[in-house]
């Protein structure tokens, strides 16, 4: 439960904080320190107990807690609440502006930090987020096509294995034939994942959103493909001999997919979503994703083992193929669009 509210706040805050310029960087940055932890957990569990792994581990909430109890609310939630002055407060604490002087309040006026607050203050409330939120606010055309692009964006993200196939890894590995110790290979995909998303780090604002994620899914969907046709093509001989080439691939499809499907979900669908329901909207993606992850974790298993390992990969390269055709007619680029409306 905690865990999902931290999936539901964190990206907003990001997004809300971030100047434009590097609000892509900094949201990918957040799967890229999960990636991060998922690689340590690996490697700690290859080395120690399992009654020593939690001793470890809970030290991070507590140092994560210590670290943001001080930090202030974002200057849209204050704008959004009536909190002019602790927002104007807050846009220049995030925005590392220096407030313009109290004593002085002609020169306040004119004061280029103050002018910079009251352009954005009127952008966040142009957008009515002090209004109440009606039905009328989802159920209308625009707003129904983006949650239709968000679905679409979801159901890709989890039924073409970019979250359960790597649940499978040391399986996926052992049906190929791969000799190499299955923990040492797990880490070695983990560590592609994260130089994956590395790279959605450097480029997504500097190639933009769309791009990336459209690359990615192909990318995903072609790996996938090469898994299932080296398990129906391929001798049990020719894979013995080259051991190397489904780590290849799997790491392959561990960068691919870490580069935008992974990566970007969470900042296209903020950015997607009209400032007034974003809260609520973001939270409503949210669980449809996790439900989604549920239904995925228990798809996989069922279809690696009872329908074997290319009707797997098969199926999620399909839904690979399924998001590139919707999502590279329909989605639009989301970079530098305004977080105030």
């Amino acid at each position: 439960m905690s865990g999902g509210g931290v999936y539901v706040v964190l990206p907003i805050f990001i997004a809300e904080i971030a100047d434009n310029g590097v609000r892509g960087a900094l949201s990918s940055m957040a799967m890229m320190y999960v990636s991060m932890g998922v690689v340590i957990g690996f490697a700690l569990a290859s080395y120690l107990s399992y009654y020593l792994m939690p001793c470890i581990i809970v030290a991070l909430p507590a140092i994560f807690m210590l670290s943001v109890i001080g930090l202030r609310e974002t200057p849209q939630y204050l704008l959004k609440h009536g909190r002019d002055g602790e927002a104007e407060r807050s846009y220049y604490f995030y925005k590392n502006l220096t407030p313009p002087a109290p004593n002085d309040k002609e020169a306040a006026h004119h004061d280029a930090a103050k002018m910079e607050f009251d352009t954005f203050r009127l952008q966040v409330l142009s957008g009515g987020v002090t209004q109440s939120i009606t039905w009328r606010d989802f159920f209308n055309v625009p707003t129904i096509k983006i949650f239709g692009l968000i679905f679409v964006l979801i159901i890709c993200n989890q039924l073409s294995g970019s979250f359960a196939i790597f649940n499978y890894t040391s399986h996926i590995f052992a049906e190929l034939g791969n000799k190499l110790d299955p923990n040492t290979c797990t880490i070695v995909v983990g560590a592609a994942q994260l130089f994956g998303i590395l790279c959605a780090v450097i480029l997504v604002d500097r190639l933009g959103r769309r791009v990336l994620l459209l690359t990615s899914m192909a990318g995903m969907g072609l790996g996938e493909l090469a898994i299932a046709l080296l398990k129906i093509c391929c001798s049990p001989e020719f894979l013995e001999e080259n051991g190397w080439l489904p780590l290849v691939v799997m790491c392959f499809i561990a960068v691919i997919a870490s580069v935008g499907v992974i990566s970007l979900i969470f900042i296209i669908i903020i950015e997607l979503l009209p400032a007034k329901i974003r809260s609520l909207g973001t939270s409503l993606s949210m669980a449809t994703f996790s439900a989604f992850i549920f239904v995925s974790l228990k798809i996989y298993p069922t279809m690696i083992y009872d329908e074997g390992l290319p009707a797997t990969m098969f199926m999620s390269s399909g839904m690979c193929l399924f998001g590139f055709i919707v999502l590279g007619l329909y989605l639009p680029e989301t970079k530098n669009r305004l977080m105030t409306h």
